[in-house]
């Protein structure tokens, strides 16, 4: 509509000039070297019209006639720098599909048509990873890092091969360069992260952890449980070094975090009672067994107890059983207790109701137990043993990366090196239990002499394992 508007006032005006020049007739006479022409001024004025756009035509021909050398290598460079993209793109599609042939050969191409560097070496680092030429790849991210605007694609890269060739201490020293271009990547943070977890760098890691939620990368209540398991490594590191206050202040500070955290609330009451405060730690321990009784949670209280007689001891259990009566762990505490003190009818109907609720191993090795203490009937005793040698496997500490069992709970996981992987659950396969012997330098750390030198106390003050219940 516009452009009809402008066209018919454009149309108008010429009207315009064409009357306005009919009314206004005159005549045009010039005289040169003895020449004289004489017309009409609407003659003129068409002939001069006429020779400006003869000039237009003949200036735009010339230009054309001395620019197209240059135009014609303008094209060509058009032309190349598409082909160019095209291969890249090609190249990106392969290595998508996992074609590694395609993409080294679209690599090549695009790399022979772009002045792109950039583009092209991670293309071709990405081919190569494809065809399994480490070696090649390694060359092109390392390259890349030369560039500011591919260095961090280039460490990314290197920092996956370290992660895949299994060298964290390269990897941990790749992440930390890569933030400090990046430092508030999620992917970046979550992987230095857990980095500087499987090193035991653990004040580092807790740094890290807090970045590492507020961009995103861990959810706040995954960030919680990290940070108790954190907490309690730097309470084992600093008990090696000789800082008992600062041992108990981090294990406090785990267990306030998290009070069903049953590892934290076991090494807070142990370090409690190291510094005589027996009845801090009764009431840690309860605290924990309201939220998640625990057999561990049974070892630590016995601890507790110990120094009481054995009726006193069968009443604190039954005023813990209290925080939690209906769960098969409070009934098999008041039931150990009551054997120890020789209660067999109190530990008898435990042991029953125990039964009832969830037959297990414990339970039946308890019942084997019994019968032999109270009765000495050794061939009820081996009845119940069977029984236990064919029920279902007790929840133990287990890896829920590589499925390792683990007779003590540990920040690391003593197979597989994975942090804060362990859970009290049934194994879903068939391992051995893994002893701190056998146990890579992942945990070995933790092997140091126990908190309290009371017995039943794991080295390092590492909670004991559910048989000591």
């Amino acid at each position: 509509m516009t452009r009809a508007i402008w066209f018919i006032i454009k149309v108008a005006i010429v009207v315009a000039i064409a009357v306005w020049l009919a009314n206004h007739p005159g005549t045009l006479a010039i005289n040169w070297q003895g020449y004289v022409v004489e017309t009409g001024i609407g003659i003129a004025i068409l002939i001069g019209v006429a020779a400006l756009a003869a000039g237009i035509v003949l200036y735009r021909l010339a230009r054309a006639i001395l620019g197209a050398p240059r135009n014609f290598g303008r094209y060509r460079r058009s032309r190349r720098r598409e082909r160019g993209y095209q291969a890249l793109t090609r190249g990106m599609v392969a290595v998508a599909a996992g074609d590694a042939t395609t993409a080294r050969k679209m690599a090549r191409k695009a790399d022979g048509l772009l002045n792109e560097p950039p583009l092209t070496m991670l293309l071709s680092a990405q081919a190569a990873q494809l065809q399994g030429d480490d070696r090649a790849a390694k060359e092109y991210f390392t390259a890349m890092l030369d560039r500011p605007e591919t260095a961090f694609l280039g460490l990314r890269g290197l920092l996956t091969q370290s992660l895949k060739a299994g060298d964290r201490v390269e990897a941990l020293q790749l992440a930390r360069r890569a933030q400090s271009l990046q430092p508030n990547t999620p992917w970046l943070l979550g992987t230095l992260y857990d980095l500087e977890a499987r090193s035991g760098e653990w004040a580092a890691a807790e740094g890290t952890l807090q970045q590492a939620v507020q961009a995103g990368a861990i959810n706040p209540d995954d960030g919680r449980r990290h940070r108790a398991t954190l907490l309690l490594e730097r309470s084992f590191e600093a008990e090696r070094r000789g800082r008992s206050d600062s041992a108990l202040s981090h294990a406090q500070a785990a267990h306030d975090l998290l009070s069903g955290f049953v590892p934290a609330a076991a090494r807070a009451a142990r370090l409690q009672m190291a510094i005589g405060k027996h009845k801090n730690a009764a009431k840690t321990l309860e605290r924990c067994w309201r939220v998640n009784p625990h057999p561990d949670l049974t070892s630590a209280y016995r601890e507790v107890v110990s120094s009481y007689d054995p009726m006193t001891r069968v009443k604190m259990f039954e005023k813990l059983r209290n925080h939690a009566p209906n769960d098969v762990e409070s009934l098999l505490a008041v039931a150990r207790a009551a054997l120890d003190a020789q209660l067999w009818g109190e530990a008898r109907a435990h042991l029953t109701k125990a039964l009832e609720m969830r037959p297990s191993r414990r339970v039946f090795q308890l019942l084997a137990e019994l019968e032999r203490a109270e009765r000495q009937d050794e061939e009820a005793a081996r009845a119940w043993l069977a029984q236990a040698a064919n029920a279902p496997a007790d929840a133990a500490w287990t890896c829920t990366a590589c499925n390792a069992v683990s007779p003590s709970w540990g920040g690391l996981c003593g197979h597989c090196g994975a942090f804060d992987s362990l859970e009290w659950k049934t194994p879903t396969v068939s391992m051995s239990l893994m002893s701190p012997e056998s146990a890579p330098a992942a945990i070995a750390h933790h092997a140091t002499e126990p908190v309290t030198g009371q017995p039943g106390v794991a080295p390092g003050g590492q909670i004991a394992p559910q048989g000591a219940t």
